[in-house]
């Protein structure tokens, strides 16, 4: 190679210098952004627990009474929360209501019996049953209008929305019915919004 090749090769790479990670700042800026997140997610959880001191209120649920009678209807599918009747973005976290779960539910001649495992199981008496109905969403979860069955009951004081899907969505509009027949002043005509 002449001189003139080797110091115009100099000078290019002078001009165009390899590129350098700085990896010091780099990792500095992925442990900032996982502490971010973390923060996000203490807040969140401060929020859901203040939520559930808010609800303490609320009567401990009831458990199964031994000995049920045979039932009406049963069905497998998910259990995706419960929110103060009529307000479908207040969501009710107190005493495990707000955990979502698979479900097996019981319809008998005693009330509605909700299996959650992984989660607290609860039983609504039929005198604490006010009615049923398809909706499209609850607190969370929004699906195809008629895709959730959701019960309303009384606890307490309040009244609760609870939603369900099955795992065979055919199965709700039977629930509806039964459940509103249980309660004499709910009509089917007006389950449905």
């Amino acid at each position: 190679m002449t001189p003139a090749v080797i110091q115009l090769a100099a000078e290019a790479a002078e001009r165009h210098p390899a590129e350098v990670t700085d990896w010091g700042a780099r990792i500095a800026w992925v442990i900032g952004l996982l502490v971010f997140i973390a923060f996000v997610y203490w807040l969140m959880r401060q929020g859901w627990k203040w939520r559930g001191t808010l609800q303490s209120d609320l009567p401990e649920l009831p458990a199964a009474p031994s000995g049920l009678p045979a039932h009406r209807l049963a069905l497998t599918g998910r259990y995706h929360g419960s929110t103060t009747a009529g307000q479908w973005l207040d969501r009710i976290v107190a005493h495990g209501l707000g955990v979502r779960s698979r479900v097996e539910l019981t319809l008998t001649d005693a009330g509605l019996d909700v299996v959650r495992p992984g989660a607290t199981d609860f039983f609504v008496p039929a005198a604490q049953l006010r009615g049923a109905r398809l909706d499209k969403g609850i607190a969370g979860k929004v699906l195809t209008e008629g895709g959730l069955l959701v019960v309303t009951w009384a606890h307490g004081d309040k009244l609760i929305d609870s939603g369900f899907r099955s795992d065979r969505a055919a199965e709700h509009a039977a629930w509806v019915e039964a459940i509103n027949l249980m309660n004499p002043t709910i009509t089917t005509e007006g389950a449905e919004r």
